[in-house]
């Protein structure tokens, strides 16, 4: 990063929380709005549900009365929309080139919450350059201040995308099975993050079990890892078992969580979801928001 790009991006922090979504940066106007708060949905490989998870806890959550928004930040392989039934006319890559601002391309999704569609099949959004970075972050400041949680659906593995919203989102769910590979990868992802962000909040998600006991042993061999090696205590977030709704759900895309409220992966994922309410119902006075974050860890503090 040049110079000048790290100036840039130092600018942004210092005026961000005031400047974004029209705010004056003149003293004494109004306080700062709350911002959303934001829950990066991750995972080792892909495969294991990760989409099909954000989805309809967007769906829960927006059920509850929160004003949900969910980013499909999966540059390569986005596929929310396709999961919504939905057709966007615009994705995150007009909002990268700057043809759209992040409002134009928003999509109200069944199941009542808002849909930022990615750009499926564009390879060139996986490894955005810095100034395409820099301007999606700027998009961002807005969403965090339009809604109450904020769901970012992210690319799997430890790309720099990835990894850039990990360790700025609030919190982390990263979801796995308990195919040994996806186990393998999704403690890469935890490791990874966590050394960039040594106070990760990351949860982790057994998906696709056969019983909750296979969830729990899944879980015990994660967090026993991370907490030997990591010194990091990793708490369960549950298990969602292996549920033939759920891949019909799929198949008909139509999230199971907008008709099907008693089946095992809805009752597992609204337990899920009122622990997550209850979080961002949570004043954090404190708390910098997600576009700071981000641009603080690019210019290196």
């Amino acid at each position: 990063m040049t110079v000048d790009q790290a100036e840039m991006l130092r600018g942004l922090m210092r005026d961000s929380s005031l400047q974004a979504d029209g705010l004056s940066a003149e003293p004494h106007e109004q306080p700062r709005p709350k911002l959303a708060q934001a829950l990066a949905i991750s995972s080792g490989k892909g495969g294991v549900g990760k989409s099909t998870v954000a989805v309809n806890l967007a769906i829960l959550l927006s059920r509850m009365g929160r004003k949900v928004a969910l980013l499909d930040a999966d540059m390569g392989t986005a596929n929310a929309d396709v999961l919504c039934n939905v057709m966007p006319v615009h994705t995150l890559a007009h909002v990268v080139t700057g043809r759209r601002q992040i409002e134009e391309i928003v999509i109200q999704a069944p199941g009542g919450f808002s849909l930022i569609p990615g750009a499926s099949g564009l390879a060139q959004m996986a490894a955005l350059g810095t100034a395409q970075r820099e301007r999606l972050i700027q998009q961002f400041a807005r969403l965090e201040q339009a809604y109450d949680v904020l769901l970012i659906d992210t690319g799997a593995g430890i790309g720099p995308g990835v990894l850039g919203f990990l360790s700025a989102a609030d919190r982390v769910l990263i979801v796995t099975t308990p195919d040994p590979t996806a186990i393998t990868d999704a403690y890469a992802v935890i490791k990874t993050a966590h050394r960039q962000n040594t106070h990760l909040d990351a949860r982790l998600l057994v998906n696709q079990a056969n019983d909750p006991e296979e969830g729990r042993q899944v879980y015990t061999r994660v967090a026993n890892v991370c907490r030997k090696f990591l010194g990091l205590d990793l708490p369960y977030a549950g298990c969602v078992l292996s549920d033939p709704h759920v891949r019909a759900s799929i198949r008909n895309r139509r999230p199971f969580a907008i008709d099907d409220r008693q089946t095992q992966a809805a009752v597992a994922l609204s337990a899920l979801a009122h622990r997550l309410d209850k979080h961002a119902a949570e004043p954090e006075p404190a708390r910098t928001g997600l576009l700071r974050r981000m641009t603080s860890r690019l210019v290196g503090g």
